[in-house]
């Protein structure tokens, strides 16, 4: 991967042990081996540390969905998360017509996330987040397309600090590809369906 897609560390700065170890945990989570993961560029200002994925669900020549999961660390902590880290999420899926006019489906979603984290056992707080709905009508040179539906899942919570100050990332990533997974229309995932994946190995996590 370009080393243009990691992060740099302000001047002078280090990453913290802490965030090292979230990070680590993240690069070391068993995934299905139908989502694709590898690091981004992780967003600025958000957090003195920040460190991005990028997922798609692949399934033969098809993508089905893709999401950018994003953890933030702010050691000196912080109001809105009650806590010092966040993950911050985006999760995108084409629909079927059929689901896509379910009334109920922007609560269905949620409880996807919010489901896929309970699965778990992960505890964690202060859940935020938006679901929305889009449809694309196509007219003119593009009217034999078919009308497209679009969901999408923006969210964000607190994971609940283990042993050491350091949350179970490893797990909040394998639950948030639990989610990208459903979203997809995969079955759930069986005893023997998983492989660990480990992500490319960089330099000391940075941040941006």
């Amino acid at each position: 991967m370009d080393d243009s897609k990691e992060g740099h560390l302000h001047t002078g700065d280090t990453a913290p042990p802490l965030f090292r170890a979230a990070v680590e945990g993240l690069r070391c989570a068993r995934l299905r081996p139908q989502i694709e993961v590898e690091p981004t560029r992780a967003p600025q200002r958000l957090a003195p540390h920040a460190y991005a994925l990028e997922a798609t669900v692949v399934d033969g020549d098809q993508d089905l969905a893709d999401g950018r999961l994003v953890l933030l660390h702010d050691p000196a902590g912080h109001e809105a998360w009650h806590g010092t880290f966040r993950l911050v999420t985006l999760v995108r899926a084409e629909l079927e017509p059929e689901m896509a006019s379910d009334p109920l489906l922007p609560e269905v979603c949620w409880s996807w996330l919010t489901g896929a984290l309970q699965a778990r056992g992960l505890t964690y707080g202060e859940p935020s987040g938006t679901v929305t709905r889009a449809s694309s009508h196509y007219f003119g040179g593009l009217s034999a397309r078919p009308a497209a539906s679009q969901i999408e899942i923006r969210a964000s919570w607190t994971p609940r600090e283990g042993l050491g100050g350091v949350p179970d990332t490893g797990a909040h990533l394998a639950s948030w590809c639990d989610l990208l997974a459903q979203i997809a229309g995969l079955p759930p995932a069986g005893p023997g369906d998983a492989s660990v994946v480990t992500l490319p190995q960089r330099r000391d996590p940075q941040a941006r």
